[in-house]
């Protein structure tokens, strides 16, 4: 069995969908690797980020682009949260907003 992918809303998968087009790419390349092989590809691909929260990591010639996500039983990894990164840390309301949201996944599918 295949994992799947699922969003934590309709938002944050427009957003990640509308993202310029070398990160749209390595988006879907590393993404279909996750369906087949599971959420852990490896730095510098993924990397954890401690208590079940995962990022994955998309550069291209535009920029740089963290899409948090978690994976819940049955094979599925949700898509938390993205941003473009614009600093060398990983800013902590973007990390905040990525806690709330797995917070809210892993009670409501326990």
């Amino acid at each position: 069995m295949e994992y799947t992918i699922d969003y934590y809303s309709k938002a944050v998968q427009e957003k990640i969908l509308a993202l310029p087009d070398t990160l749209a790419a390595r988006y879907v390349v590393l993404t279909r690797r996750m369906l087949v092989f599971g959420p852990n590809l490896g730095e510098p691909h993924t990397k954890a980020f401690g208590n079940g929260l995962f990022e994955l990591r998309l550069k291209g010639s535009e920029g740089i682009v963290r899409v948090f996500f978690c994976t819940l039983v049955g094979k599925r990894i949700v898509m938390l949260h993205s941003f473009i990164k614009k600093t060398e840390k990983t800013p902590l309301h973007e990390i905040e907003i990525a806690e709330a949201r797995h917070k809210k996944i892993k009670h409501a599918y326990p």
